[in-house]
């Protein structure tokens, strides 16, 4: 069967010459690099090479770069490592429509006696830097807000963000997992404190994370074992994989402007193209800026899951929302954040894009998709005839 795969933000196919790069490491290269031997000697060179791969990627230093397992690792490390460092305050201030990485963190926080303020975001998905800037107090300890959002693509405006934050002298932290290696970044001007990615969402394996520090940063180790990340995460480094990722990292450099135009036209090509053929979609954020990869759609009056499981038989790949959620039966919380309609927040799709895609793939979805609304609707109890007066009362 022919594979459609638009589910980039879930995960990303692994670049060949990302697993080019990491063979060696399984075999000839199998050293620890912590020992001091010839072969310990080898791995840690390959450890060296990728950090500066990293840090060049961000615009950061590579004694900045701390590698971790995956992104949820690295937001937990960031976000306990500096409350751990300031427990006279007991502030924390988040987003409503973060990463479940992050906002599952919240009721373990109440727990403990943390005051936390979730912002709100507004039809289109923006923050209010109003309210942001309202928010904060002299016991905030900490601000962690998204660079950008893994379900709708909107992106924050980290800079004017970081301002507003670091105008009150506050850490900040940003989970920059669905805008690495798809707008640019660089660290040099932007005045985060801790930032945090992960590998398999642009084109490196799964299993493998960072969490940039910015030099003078206070962070209580999250991982304590050996001596390895100069003390900020005990544990082996996996060798392979942290080569993969700046190698991954290198690639996505240098295909970053490419990337983002090709990547965009085809993410209007599809919106245009489901916009034209089908009636009642609502585009999330489709007036806020956003990942140029990223689409998603409310179809109003159907569900969600039912849409993927008949695109998936014609073996197209896309998500309802993030990864993370899936199973649940209640609406995301990024399109309940955003105020979307609740019978247009059960039938969202998330098409996400790699610099893959093809724009043959792209018409192929646009050649079914609208069939296959149609005929989930035409068995809607809310469209049609029969639903008019529920559509109108809603």
């Amino acid at each position: 069967m022919r594979l459609v795969y638009l589910d980039n933000n879930a995960t990303t196919r692994v670049d060949p010459e990302v697993v080019e790069a990491m063979a060696p490491y399984f075999t000839e290269r199998y050293g620890n690099p912590s020992s001091m031997h010839q072969s310990g000697a080898l791995a840690h060179k390959g450890v060296a090479l990728a950090r500066e791969q990293v840090a060049q990627f961000l615009g950061a230093h590579p004694d900045e770069i701390i590698f971790t397992s995956c992104g949820t690792e690295s937001d937990n490390a960031a976000i306990h490592g500096v409350l751990n460092a300031y427990p006279d305050k007991r502030h924390f201030v988040t987003t409503r429509v973060e990463h479940p990485a992050v906002l599952n963190q919240i009721p373990y926080l109440k727990r403990k006696g943390y005051r936390v303020t979730e912002l709100s975001v507004d039809r289109d998905g923006n923050l209010d830097l109003e309210e942001l800037r309202a928010s904060l107090t002299e016991d905030t300890a900490l601000v962690s807000i998204m660079y950008a959002n893994n379900e709708t693509g909107v992106i924050f405006p980290m800079e004017e963000i970081a301002q507003v934050v670091k105008s009150r002298g506050i850490p900040l932290h940003t989970d920059a997992v669905q805008a690495a290696g798809k707008i640019p970044i660089n660290l040099g001007k932007l005045p985060v404190d801790l930032l945090t990615f992960s590998g398999h969402k642009l084109h490196a394996p799964k299993g493998i994370g960072v969490l940039y520090q910015r030099r003078g940063t206070r962070l209580v180790p999250f991982m304590v074992g050996g001596h390895q990340e100069k003390g900020r995460r005990g544990g082996t480094e996996n060798v392979p994989y942290i080569v993969a990722l700046g190698k991954a990292c290198e690639l996505a450099q240098q295909h970053l402007g490419s990337s983002i135009r090709r990547m965009a036209e085809l993410r209007d090509r599809l919106q245009q193209g489901i916009l034209e053929r089908i009636p009642n979609v609502i585009v999330n954020g489709a007036n806020a800026p956003r990942t140029p990869n990223t689409l998603s759609c409310c179809f109003e009056y159907i569900e969600g899951e039912s849409l993927l499981l008949l695109l998936n038989d014609l073996g197209i790949c896309a998500s309802s929302g993030s990864a993370c959620t899936s199973g649940s039966l209640e609406p995301s919380h990024v399109l309940r954040a955003m105020g979307v309609p609740y019978t247009a927040a059960h039938g969202s799709i998330r098409f996400s894009l790699s610099r893959y895609t093809t724009e043959e793939e792209v018409d192929f979805v646009l050649e079914h998709l609208p069939g296959i609304v149609e005929r989930l609707r035409a068995i809607s109890p809310f469209w049609g005839r029969e639903g008019a007066a529920f559509r109108r009362a809603v």
